[in-house]
């Protein structure tokens, strides 16, 4: 261990508890920011109890969206909001799941890494998990590290994490500490708060050899005094440290909100420090700025990773919803986002007319046959109609699709991902992927990653970003075909970004509609709310002229 870690970075856990999927990720965030704003280095890191190597094979609807960082590593989307608060990119080394920590215990172990001993969950398998926190917080120079376990403290598959961060806690005295996010549910049939499941997670955690520092309280509603005090008895701590975390409009407010309650400082008091500076004016008036925005600015999104059983989920497009935020907040607009299923504008397409409705729809990422022809159909009628619209990965490809058949005339044109023997396949397998495809090498294989891309002088893509030569993230397996590209050139399609390395298309564009921008990257995925993505600016910019 490093004398920066023995004598510098101070490390907080982050742990669920009654159940999942109530804002630990955001409270990482949020807990990331305020110390920014106090002067500090700050990184993050997110745990995933899975055996998946990387979130890249989990499907979206089940697990929300794949975010990828700038080096390919795929992760889920918690990621995703570190980056966004911190304004800050992260690397690989701040994503890790149980199935990676135990593929590279593993390969140590046939290696002879472990030189004979006999390898053990603990100490080795904790020991890894503790070194790959130590090594994201040592890459960043970090003074706080912020680790979140996903998941629940009642989750078995949870336990070595937690165990390395109670390792950690006796091996570094004065360093880490411990927040547990945990639920406090308001049954309407009683019409009070109860705090009891609450308890019940901190005495799990109390099981685990755990005391927490702190309790975020999650509710619909503001936690009262007379439910801090309890708290604060029947979990062993000082009611100071009790946050409270009510439902809210953004969760951009979170960081000012958690101030209320004096969050930051009282982890700086806990391990001993002072606040090197206390500016969050920026992030105050950024938050002021999207509270104001009224007047609307309506966008439709297509896809098709909506549905989950009876519940409609957006996590599947997260950074997309967010991009849309940022780009419509700092136009003074208030975001009316619609979610628009793929697959109801296949048959009927005398439905495509809702279109109208929208100052601008987006087509997103996705892979697989389920839905294509509606966006196909949709691409044309915003096309053909002057309707905005921003394709994304995915979207590029249908739109390229699309003005091959329509306009260019080439029937049978469309995706070897889906018609392998296309009769024009002005979408096709890149050719290092062919290989992979066949033997079904599907996990972390993908183009994956920030690449160049040169701009187009005379586009609109170019005038945007105010620049020609930019890097944007990836996740794909399949390309425009450059032997079609004279025949769409010819018909009016701009090729407005080319990679420079591979001469692949990245930005297609047609000059003569209001705003017709398609992707093969992934620009949501480096939209932050202090410096919104310019693609999305543009495109709400146009909605609303």
């Amino acid at each position: 261990m490093s004398d920066q870690m023995k004598n510098e970075t101070k490390f907080i856990f982050v742990a669920g508890g009654v159940m999942s999927g109530i804002g630990k990720g955001v409270t990482v965030a949020s807990t990331a920011r305020i110390l920014k704003n106090y002067g500090f280095k700050v990184t993050a890191v997110k745990i995933d109890p899975y055996l998946n190597i990387d979130a890249g094979t989990m499907n979206p609807t089940e697990h929300g969206e794949v975010f990828v960082t700038d080096d390919g590593m795929e992760t889920d989307q918690d990621i995703g909001n570190y980056e966004r608060f911190l304004n800050e990119s992260l690397p690989r080394e701040n994503y890790m799941t149980a199935g990676l920590v135990y593929q590279s215990v593993i390969n140590r172990e046939r290696g002879l890494g472990y030189e004979g001993k006999c390898v053990q969950i603990i100490p080795h398998v904790t020991d890894e998990i503790r070194d790959r926190i130590l090594a994201a917080a040592q890459r960043a120079e970090a003074d706080f590290c912020l680790v979140e376990i996903g998941g629940t403290v009642g989750e078995y598959e949870n336990q070595l994490f937690l165990e390395t961060g109670r390792i950690m806690r006796l091996e570094m005295p004065g360093q880490v500490l411990f927040m547990l996010v945990s639920y406090f549910p308001v049954p309407s049939i009683i019409g009070e708060m109860k705090t009891k499941p609450t308890q019940h997670a901190m005495r799990l955690l109390n099981y685990a050899g755990i005391q927490a520092d702190f309790i975020i309280a999650r509710a619909s509603v503001p936690l009262d005094e007379v439910r801090k005090r309890k708290v604060s008895i029947f979990c062993n701590m000082d009611a100071r440290d009790v946050i409270s975390a009510p439902d809210i409009k953004s969760i951009y407010e979170v960081p000012i909100n958690f101030e209320k309650d004096n969050l930051g400082v009282r982890i700086l008091e806990k391990v001993g420090m002072e606040p090197r500076v206390k500016d969050g004016r920026e992030w105050a008036e950024f938050v002021r700025t999207a509270q104001l925005a009224e007047a609307p600015v309506k966008v439709g999104i297509v896809g098709k990773y909506f549905g989950s059983g009876d519940f409609m989920l957006s996590d599947s497009y997260l950074s997309v919803i967010e991009a849309i935020k940022h780009a419509a907040w700092i136009n003074g607009r208030k975001p009316e986002i619609t979610w628009l299923n793929a697959e109801k504008y296949e048959s009927d397409l005398a439905v495509l007319e809702e279109l109208r409705e929208f100052d601008g729809v987006i087509v997103p990422g996705g892979f697989g046959s389920r839905g294509v022809e509606g966006k196909i159909n949709v691409i044309r009628f915003l096309r053909e109609n002057n309707i905005p619209f921003l394709g994304l990965c995915y979207g590029l490809q249908l739109a390229a699709i699309e003005f091959a058949r329509n306009v260019c005339g080439l029937a049978g044109a469309h995706t070897t991902e889906i018609q392998l023997a296309a009769t024009h396949p002005v979408i096709h397998t890149m050719a290092d992927q062919v290989a992979k495809i066949k033997t079904a090498d599907m996990g972390g294989t993908m183009r994956l990653g920030a690449y160049d891309c040169k701009l187009n002088p005379a586009s609109k893509s170019a005038k945007l970003y105010g620049t020609e030569l930019i890097s944007e993230r990836h996740r794909h397996r399949y390309e425009v075909n450059n032997e079609y590209l004279k025949r769409l050139q010819e018909k009016g399609m701009l090729i407005a970004g080319v990679n420079p390395q591979h001469n692949l298309v990245e930005i297609m564009e047609l000059p003569s509609h209001k705003f017709f921008i398609a992707t093969q990257f992934h620009p949501e995925l480096k939209s932050r709310p202090l410096d919104p993505h310019p693609l999305f600016c543009g495109f709400i910019a146009a909605c609303i002229a």
